[in-house]
């Protein structure tokens, strides 16, 4: 089992920044992705950025070049820089790990979510 907690959300004007932060604690296998997905309200979750073990990123095209993903193994954190926010960037920010076993058998765990509302 893996427990997450997220920090970080807020109300931010356009333009502004934030730093999402989640921490990880309990089992996380040696291979493994940590990850911000976001859900607005009636539309689906979205992939954000994710971030591999050996320190692999992606993210979505909606973000890129404004987000920056990273982690401290250490600590077995993940982070989210978030800046020129815009309106469009707010949603609920969910944390997830998922582990992947020696049979590539994944399993995911995620968040309680933190809010991130960017006003025009």
């Amino acid at each position: 089992q893996v427990q997450l907690v997220e920090s970080g959300g807020g109300l931010v004007q356009a333009g502004e920044s934030l730093r999402l932060s989640c921490a990880a604690s309990g089992t996380i296998f040696v291979k493994n992705e940590m990850g911000w997905y976001r859900q607005a309200p009636g539309k689906q979750r979205e992939l954000v950025a994710v971030i591999t073990s050996i320190g692999s990123t992606n993210y979505a095209d909606s973000v890129l070049g404004r987000f920056t993903i990273s982690r401290d193994n250490a600590e077995n954190t993940v982070y989210l820089q978030m800046n020129s926010l815009k309106p469009e960037d707010t949603a609920v920010y969910l944390c997830n790990v998922r582990n992947t076993d020696w049979r590539r058998r994944n399993y995911d765990y995620w968040g309680q979510g933190t809010q991130v509302t960017v006003s025009s």
